[in-house]
C-alpha cells in the first residue's frame, strides 16, 4: 500500500457572485477597491447585481490577456478552477459577450491611466545624469477581419495582396530601466507613428530624456516634444543637412532643426564578434547642449538603451499574445481589449520591479524575466492563490520569488538588425550565420570631428 497525504488550502475571495472576480496574486496590485473606483468614476457601476457583475467582467478581461490562447469561456473556467464547492454561474459565450459590451471601454482606460508610469524603484539604471531614460516607438497589432472592424481599421496594401487582417498602430512611451509603459496611444494605421507620438507629449516633462529612432526625425515633431521640457536624443536621417554653428571639444557641434537648438554627435561604431567586424555611421541630435556635463561618447552609449522598447513590444506581442490576432469583433471591443492588454502588461512589470527592488541586491529591473512572471501569474490565477493579502504584507509574493530565483544574465550587445529568422513561407528565411555558443562582442565608439562652418 502506497503512503498517502492530503493537501488542504484556505482561499479567501470576495463573497457571492463576486467570487470569480480576481486575478490571483496580481489582485493585490489591482484590488477590488481599485476596480470599483474605476467603475464608479466611469459610470459603469450597476445598481442591479447580475450573475456577472461589472467588477467580475473587468477581471475576466484582464485574465483573458494572461490566457490569450483560449476563448473567454475557457478563461472563465480558469478563473473558477480554484473555487471548487462555491455555487457559481456557468455563463455561455453569448452571456460573456453581452457583459463585455455592457462594461464598455472607459473602466479599462481609467485603470490604465491610473497604473501607467515608470515603476517606482531605487535602481540607478532607470536614470542617466539624473534624467529618467524613456523611449518612444511604434508597433503594429492585427485585429479580426470582419465588417465591423473594417469600419475602424484598414488593411495594408502590398504587391502580393497586402495584409490578410486589418491593422492597429500603437505608439508608446516606455521607461527603459523598468520597461514599464508611461503612456500609450493607438488607432488605425492611416495615422503615422509621428502623428501618434505628438499625442504622447502630454506625458513628457522636465527631468526626462526621450530616445527616438530616425523615423521621428521631423522638425515639427522635435519642436513639439522639446516644448514639454523633456530632453530628446534622436537618430538623424542620412539625408538631413545641418548647419554647423559652433564646435565643441568632445567632437560634437551646435546646430538647429527648425526653431530648435540641438547638439549633433557624429560617430562610427565598430562591432567585433566571432563572425567578423562591422562598422556603421550614426548621427545623433540632442537638446542637451552642455558638452561638459553630457559628453558625446556618453550620449552614444546611452542611445543603445533605446532597444528596451523593442523588448517591451516582444513581451506584449510574443510573450502575452503569442503572435495571435486580437479577439474582439468591433472597434469598441478592440479598444477595450487593448487597454486590458496594457493594464495586464503594466501590473506584471510592477510585480517584477517591486520584487527586485524589495530584494535590495542592486540588481537592475530588466534582469527580471517577464516570461517567468507571466507563467507564475497564470498558475496562481488558476489556483486562486494570494488574492487577498494576509495581515502581514508580503511585498515580494510568489511571483517575485520565482522571478528572483530565475534572474536573467546581463544583456549582450545587440549587433544585428531585425530580420526574419524563421520563414513564414516555403522560402528560406534570411538570417545571420553566427555561432552563438562562442559569441563574443566588443564595441568601439569613434566620435567623428566635423569640418568648420
Amino acid at each position: 500500500m502506497l503512503d498517502q497525504c492530503v493537501i488542504t488550502r484556505k482561499i479567501t475571495v470576495a463573497a457571492g457572485v463576486f467570487a470569480p472576480g480576481h486575478l490571483g496574486e496580481l489582485t493585490r496590485i489591482v484590488p477590488f477597491e481599485m476596480v470599483d473606483a474605476a467603475l464608479a468614476a466611469t459610470g459603469a457601476a450597476r445598481r442591479r447585481v447580475r450573475l456577472l457583475p461589472a467588477r467580475v467582467v473587468v477581471y475576466l478581461l484582464l485574465a483573458g490577456c494572461l490566457f490569450a490562447e483560449v476563448g473567454y469561456q475557457q478563461v472563465w473556467r480558469k478563473l473558477t478552477a480554484g473555487l471548487g464547492g462555491l455555487p457559481l454561474p456557468d455563463p455561455s459565450s453569448n452571456l460573456l459577450w453581452q457583459a463585455r459590451v455592457r462594461l464598455g471601454v472607459a473602466p479599462l482606460r481609467w485603470l490604465f491611466d491610473l497604473l501607467r508610469g515608470a515603476a517606482v524603484t531605487a535602481a540607478g539604471s532607470v536614470r542617466w545624469c539624473g534624467l529618467l531614460v524613456c523611449a518612444i516607438d511604434g508597433t503594429i497589432l492585427t485585429v479580426p477581419d470582419g465588417a465591423a472592424n473594417l469600419t475602424g481599421y484598414t488593411k495594408q496594401a502590398g504587391n502580393h495582396g497586402g495584409t490578410g487582417y486589418p491593422l492597429l498602430r500603437m505608439v508608446t512611451l516606455v521607461a527603459c530601466g523598468t520597461r514599464s509603459i508611461v503612456d500609450a496611444v493607438f488607432g488605425p494605421i492611416s495615422t503615422g507613428e509621428n502623428g501618434y507620438a505628438r499625442r504622447l507629449a502630454r506625458s513628457l516633462h522636465t527631468g526626462m530624456i526621450v530616445l527616438l529612432d530616425r523615423g521621428f526625425d521631423d522638425a515639427k515633431l522635435i519642436a513639439h516634444l522639446a516644448a514639454t521640457g523633456a530632453h530628446l536624443l534622436v537618430r538623424l536621417q542620412a539625408r538631413r543637412r545641418l548647419p554647423v554653428l559652433r564646435h565643441y571639444p568632445d567632437g560634437s557641434f551646435l546646430s538647429q532643426i527648425g526653431g530648435t537648438r540641438i547638439r549633433v554627435v557624429q560617430c562610427e561604431i565598430t562591432i567585433a564578434t566571432s563572425a567578423g567586424r562591422h562598422t556603421g555611421a550614426y548621427r545623433l541630435a540632442t537638446t542637451l547642449l552642455d558638452h561638459r556635463r553630457y559628453p558625446a561618447a556618453d550620449l552614444v552609449s546611452l542611445y543603445h538603451r533605446r532597444w528596451e522598447i523593442e523588448t517591451t513590444y516582444l513581451e506584449l506581442k510574443s510573450s502575452i499574445l503569442g503572435g495571435r490576432v486580437l479577439r474582439a469583433r468591433t472597434p469598441a471591443g478592440i479598444a477595450q481589449e487593448v487597454y486590458a492588454l496594457l493594464v495586464t502588461y503594466q501590473i506584471l512589470r510592477i510585480a517584477i520591479t517591486d520584487a527586485i527592488d524589495t530584494a535590495g541586491h542592486g540588481v537592475d529591473p530588466d534582469r527580471g524575466s517577464f516570461t517567468v512572471a507571466l507563467h507564475a501569474a497564470r498558475d496562481l490565477l488558476i489556483q486562486a492563490a494570494g488574492i487577498i493579502a494576509d495581515t502581514v504584507i508580503d511585498l515580494t509574493g510568489e511571483i517575485g520569488r520565482r522571478v528572483l530565483a530565475n534572474l536573467l544574465p546581463d544583456r549582450r550587445l545587440r549587433v544585428c538588425p531585425r530580420i526574419v529568422k524563421r520563414a513564414i513561407s516555403k522560402y528560406q528565411a534570411r538570417g545571420p550565420t553566427i555561432n552563438r555558443r562562442s559569441y563574443k562582442a566588443t564595441l568601439n565608439i569613434n566620435i567623428l570631428a566635423t569640418p568648420g562652418p
